[in-house]
């Protein structure tokens, strides 16, 4: 039973690592297709062909209706319209930013989430998580350094994203308590895409051949980047996965280096080590309190 769990941990822990890679490829195609098409059709293509893949998986599961009743729809939709702006905003910044720098930034988002979880969530932070998410902070400045001739104020933009990334997070929590993971999927797409549909007719432009293979291409790496992180959270506990998700960094500089000759300076590099550190150890914190849950009501943890 034992060799059997620790198998299930290593095979869900590589699955992951292959949905970071398809998650960093779609960011690179990403990159490719704003130079000449609008982010919000962009979005709206990939959000439509993501509720088709949502709607079958809801439909095999436990049918669409069933996946569609929710105990919070109006947390559902809200939910979805800040993820599908996250994307865009997302979008937008990595038009202008190098991946692997956009991505550097971009992981301060679990930081955010444990400051966020205090006042959304009522959770207690004890001084070790405030510690790493002072330390992560830090790094977050050595990577955008303001106040210095090198500040990108697009930087701003990628911390924005982090930041809705963050608020998308908590209110995942929160919906997971009470609606199924099925349920999500649905309102995660459905709402995206009925929301970015409403700007179609100012923004729409026919794309040629190759922007509609890139497009075509954009939406199978994030149907298997999705399925791959299904799999991995069936055979693993989201806690323990966690650290691995940000192998997302390593791909982005290797596809920011090979597709676009991007090479990341040795400060952002040792930044970027840091806000990684950080998140790792408040991941592997959570992990190691849900394991002592009968103090976790005693004291700050």
């Amino acid at each position: 039973m034992q060799a059997q769990t620790k198998d299930n941990t290593l095979k869900g822990i590589v699955i992951l690592v292959i949905a970071t890679f398809f998650f960093a490829a779609q960011d690179a195609l990403t990159k490719r297709l704003t130079q000449t098409l609008s982010v919000f059709e962009i979005v709206c293509i990939r959000f439509f062909i993501f509720s088709l893949f949502a709607l079958v998986f809801a439909h095999k599961r436990i049918g669409i209706w069933q996946g569609l009743k929710s105990a919070n729809p109006g947390l559902q939709i809200i939910r979805g319209l800040l993820i599908s702006s996250e994307i865009a905003v997302f979008a937008y910044a990595i038009r202008f930013l190098g991946l692997a720098e956009m991505h550097a930034l971009f992981a301060c988002f679990p930081l955010l989430i444990t400051v966020l979880s205090v006042p959304m969530l009522g959770e207690r932070v004890g001084w070790r998580r405030w510690l790493a998410v002072i330390v992560g902070f830090l790094g977050t400045l050595l990577i955008i350094r303001p106040g210095i001739g090198v500040f990108d104020p697009f930087s701003t933009i990628a911390l924005i994203a982090a930041l809705m990334f963050a608020v998308y997070n908590i209110l995942t929590r929160k919906v997971s308590r009470t609606d199924r993971f099925e349920t999500s999927l649905l309102y995660f797409g459905l709402a995206g895409f009925l929301a970015f549909l409403l700007a179609m007719p100012f923004v729409w432009q026919t794309p040629t051949t190759e922007e509609s293979a890139l497009l075509i291409s954009l939406s199978i790496t994030s149907i298997i980047g999705h399925l791959c992180l299904i799999k991995s959270l069936e055979l693993v506990p989201a806690v323990i996965l966690q650290p691995f998700n940000y192998f997302v960094l390593v791909w982005a500089i290797v596809f920011g280096y090979l597709l676009y000759g991007e090479v990341l300076e040795p400060v952002t590099l040792f930044g970027a080590g840091m806000v990684v550190a950080s998140g790792v150890f408040i991941a592997q914190r959570e992990h190691r309190l849900k394991g002592s849950r009968r103090d976790w009501s005693k004291k700050p943890v």
